[in-house]
């Protein structure tokens, strides 16, 4: 990585901050004069010719301005349906990453919800991305997430920044916060991820993690290929090193660090909907001629976030574009770290969820749910894949149907996983060793709820699939169907008195008010 030279573009980021230097006065003006147009003391204020002129230097200055990195500013979120304080702390730092926790002011007797791990991507946008994502999740586990560190402010003396040091940093993290941690992959990290998980089971890692969810991530590009899969290939490894490689110019920390810009990953964001982009801007200068601040909001809070971009180091991007994009060598069975293979099949204890959204232009259906084909090892009552309809790359993980539909499938998901795990360490056993000896069969993934049964002729002899209901997982769904609670009917019968008794039953006492099963129950058909 430190032979990188990026041949003919040393100079592109040279040009990139010279023009935000060249039109940095031009933008001073038009701050200062959309602010006396806005002005209410102006007469011009209230005139067409005025509110055009507002609009229009607010336009031009969020086009040019530079986007600093946003704060998740999370203050508060609803657990029990109590608003509950957060506080956002770092446990763990290197160079190229920092370790949020988001420790929630909860009560010291309430019992632990799933503690979380988020890695966030790291291809060109901050950590703070998936703010709305940590903000859902935070109300029903302990969240941590990865807030990767921009490659320009890292001075050149700490080094290179590699494939085999992000799988370092993972292993690190878990480790960091401790036995029967949840690890959710967010896109780019589903290699990394899976690959740190299958090396930590391998070596019998104590601290392997309960459960490990993959969400639009790039497992098997070969499958259902889309552009940017496409355009990897047919480019090669040297035109990205030749083409998209820089150096950090003077006077950022990391000053002559090789990096992929995130100016020229945000030019790459831009074209692929470049038609929507131009719409929505066009739109944001109606709702402020219009006065429509709600609308105009919106928008800025959204390219807020959008357009604020970092720096990845050279060696990271160009080894993972030809580890995942080019040689396919996870799920060819050639990805190595440090010299050593990595392999899934080594994945025995560790459950498996993987996501996928049905319009994903990025990673393309079929892509992430190819781990459960390289996870030979793992027996189908631990694996579990969703393909979310009507979403694209970011509604799998941010947004309405995020929250209605996938947030509460990762809910029911990590209890299942850690109650699994217990259970397992609690009867000195491995909970994915087949009895034989030998390799479990692979299964089928299925998604823990189902839509509504159409057979209107159903009879009551067949037992309904209590994992619809959030919060009840697989060895739950045993445990109640053992109990004698077969129907979903029966939940939504359910008393006081039977609630007590059959929490009196399970290991996660007060569960069935806080999760809301018998309303839950009640609403489906």
């Amino acid at each position: 990585a430190s032979s990188i030279q990026g041949r003919g573009t040393h100079v592109l980021y040279v040009y990139y901050e010279l023009n935000h230097a060249m039109i940095a006065p031009a933008r001073a003006a038009a701050h200062v004069m959309g602010a006396a147009f806005r002005n209410p003391l102006n007469p011009m204020s209230r005139t067409p010719i005025g509110k055009g002129i507002a609009a229009s230097t607010s336009l031009f200055e969020r086009a040019t301005r530079r986007y600093g990195k946003p704060e998740f500013d999370i203050e508060t979120v609803s657990v029990d349906g109590q608003p509950t304080a957060v506080n956002e702390e770092v446990i763990w730092q290197k160079p190229f990453c920092r370790l949020l926790h988001f420790r929630r002011d909860l009560p010291p007797t309430r019992a632990a919800d799933p503690k979380l791990l988020i890695v966030a991507p790291m291809s060109g946008h901050y950590a703070t991305l998936l703010s709305g994502t940590v903000e859902t999740l935070a109300q029903t586990h302990d969240v941590y997430i990865t807030d990767w560190v921009d490659a320009r402010m890292v001075p050149v003396a700490d080094g290179n920044f590699g494939l085999d040091d992000y799988i370092d940093y993972i292993i690190e993290m878990i480790h960091k916060i401790g036995p029967n941690t949840n690890v959710m992959a967010v896109c780019q990290p589903s290699v990394p991820v899976l690959a740190a998980v299958s090396l930590m089971e391998a070596d019998d890692d104590p601290m392997a993690p309960a459960s490990m969810i993959l969400i639009g991530g790039p497992i098997d590009t070969r499958i259902n290929p889309t552009s940017v899969n496409r355009l990897a290939e047919e480019r090669g490894m040297d035109w990205f090193a030749n083409n998209v490689i820089v150096r950090v110019p003077f006077p950022h920390p990391g000053f002559c660090r090789a990096v992929y810009p995130g100016f020229l990953q945000l030019s790459g964001f831009m074209s692929m909907n470049l038609d929507r982009h131009l719409d929505a801007h066009k739109e944001f200068y109606g709702h402020l001629i219009e006065g429509d601040g709600d609308s105009a909001e919106k928008h800025e809070e959204f390219y807020d976030e959008f357009m604020a971009v970092m720096d990845l180091d050279a060696a990271f991007y160009l080894q993972t574009i030809e580890a995942v994009f080019v040689a396919h060598a996870l799920p060819k069975g050639e990805l190595a770290y440090r010299g050593r293979k990595v392999d899934p099949g080594a994945i025995r204890n560790v459950s498996l969820m993987t996501v996928e959204g049905e319009n994903d232009d990025i990673s393309g259906v079929g892509q992430t749910q190819a781990a459960h084909d390289l996870c030979v090892n793992l027996p189908g009552e631990m694996r579990v894949h969703h393909l979310q309809s009507q979403v694209g790359h970011y509604g799998v993980f941010h947004g309405r149907r995020f929250r209605a539909n996938v947030a509460p499938r990762i809910s029911a998901f990590t209890r299942a996983a850690q109650t699994r795990r217990g259970e397992a360490r609690g009867q000195g056993g491995s909970a994915g060793k087949s009895t034989s000896g030998g390799p479990v069969p692979p299964v089928p993934a299925v998604d823990p709820t189902p839509p509504p049964a159409t057979n209107a002729t159903a009879t009551t002899t067949i037992a309904d699939d209590l994992k619809r209901i959030s919060g009840i997982g697989p060895a739950l769904e045993k445990k109640l169907n053992a109990l004698g609670v077969t129907r979903l009917s029966d939940i939504a019968a359910w008393t006081e008195q039977d609630i007590a008794r059959i929490d009196s039953k399970l290991s996660f006492k007060g569960r069935i008010v806080r999760e809301n099963w018998v309303d839950q129950a009640k609403a489906m058909p």
